[in-house]
């Protein structure tokens, strides 16, 4: 039984090296980690730019759209979380944290890019109900300036140090 689950395993891993499944498991992969899902996007981005550098640009929009759909599931896990709290507490939320962010508006989610405060952030905006749209729009331009400088840094400033 474990034998199997071992190179069934090993086969979907072969499988999803493959270049013709390389753009949909980058986009899987950036959209679930841009959920408040522990998971990083960085070595699928950047282990398929390796094995096919023709596809820079195709793997630098396809991430930025997962990455910038998966901040919007945040933003609406936020705003229904803060939907329910209401319901139950008849009362707003009044952290400082949220005070920040409502000062900042859909500008904050420049910083969406960051770890460990990125993707909680993109609730943040959602439980403040700052505008969709903005947020959105935020979000992949700093998502999309995270993987061109991260990919561009570990292909080609700094190609001996990741696996040249």
């Amino acid at each position: 039984m474990m034998a199997a689950m071992e190179a069934w395993f090993n086969s979907l891993l072969v499988a999803l090296a493959l270049p013709e499944y390389g753009l949909s498991t980058v986009f899987v992969v950036t959209l679930v980690s841009a959920t408040l899902l522990p998971m990083g996007s960085e070595p699928a981005v950047f282990g398929l730019v390796k094995l096919n550098p023709g596809l820079f640009w195709p793997t630098m929009f396809v991430a930025t759209l997962g990455n910038t759909i998966g901040g919007a599931i945040s933003w609406w896990t936020g705003y229904g979380a803060e939907r329910a709290y209401e319901a139950v507490t008849q009362r707003r939320s009044q952290a400082r944290i949220l005070s920040w962010l409502g000062r900042f508006g859909p500008r904050a989610c420049l910083l969406s890019w960051l770890p460990v405060v990125g993707d909680p952030l993109c609730a943040a905006a959602g439980w403040l109900r700052l505008p969709f749209w903005p947020c959105v729009a935020y979000m992949a331009v700093g998502k999309f300036l995270r993987y061109v400088t991260m990919t561009v840094l570990l292909l080609w400033v700094f190609p001996g140090r990741f696996g040249a």
